[in-house]
């Protein structure tokens, strides 16, 4: 089997990396950057982002393994006293893979130009460049509402936990093919209105977003930041492409949320 490994970069993880990397090669492990069969992730939640950004186009053919250095992490759930356990896992043991859903976010630009296709794993947003971000919203090709506030999260059910949370959203859990729509600050009165409520759309649903002015928008996909001009269209729905982790243990969702939000 091929394997890659990711590190955040400070001292701890790198140390980790270096740790595995030997330890997996001493087991005829073969390390290949480029076309890995298993990429392990080691430091947070945000490094596997990174690696699933890296590697997105492998999505059929790699499966995702993270190891924490700091706070237990919805992605990465082996900690560093656990790495001589990974390594005869990853090396001796048939791992189960668990797939999750992604959001498909694409861009389309007026005078029919070219249009941009991303993926994220945790979520998408939307707002102006400058001043109130104003939307016309679709779903299923039928106008929902003109949003008018601070901007739009767009979460898939394991980015629920994420931004999505911070703005109210539901706790999706990620067996669930779907997506979430959540209003930032949204201008409710006498004459704008909105649904107020964040928008769980499932897998066969489509929302669609369309500027109801000329200006320019700051689009975020995961961690990625993006300046889009003459912006026709955003095109929000569950993808047809999955994340697959390795599994070599139970990890449930609700005590990963328990942990993370309320944990005595």
């Amino acid at each position: 089997m091929k394997y890659a490994i990711t590190s955040k970069g400070d001292s701890k993880s790198n140390a980790l990396m270096h740790k595995m990397r030997t330890y997996l090669n001493d087991f005829d492990l073969q390390y290949d950057e480029n076309q890995p069969d298993m990429v392990i992730s080691v430091g947070g939640d945000g490094t596997l982002l990174y690696a699933f950004h890296r590697y997105k186009n492998r999505l059929d053919k790699t499966a995702f393994v993270g190891v924490h250095t700091g706070h237990l992490g919805f992605y990465a759930d082996w900690t560093p006293d656990e790495v001589e356990k990974l390594v005869i896992a990853v090396a001796k043991t048939p791992f189960q893979v668990v797939e999750y859903p992604l959001l498909e976010v694409i861009i389309r630009y007026q005078h029919a130009g070219k249009e941009s296709r991303y993926l994220a794993l945790n979520e998408s947003t939307v707002k102006s460049v400058e001043g109130t971000l104003v939307m016309d919203v679709e779903i299923r090709g039928q106008h929902f509402e003109t949003f008018r506030g601070d901007g739009l999260c767009i979460s898939t059910p394991t980015g629920s936990t994420a931004y999505n949370k911070a703005l109210g959203g539901a706790i999706l859990h990620p067996s669930i093919p779907a997506i979430q729509l959540a209003e930032m600050a949204s201008i409710n009165n006498r004459v704008f209105r909105t649904v107020g409520s964040p928008l769980v759309l499932p897998a066969h649903h489509t929302c669609m977003l369309k500027p109801v002015n000329d200006v320019d928008f700051q689009i975020t996909v995961d961690h990625l930041t993006l300046l889009h001009k003459d912006v026709k269209s955003i095109q929000f729905r569950v993808a047809a492409e999955k994340i697959r982790f390795a599994r070599f243990r139970p990890f449930p969702f609700w005590k990963r949320v328990k942990d993370s939000f309320i944990r005595e």
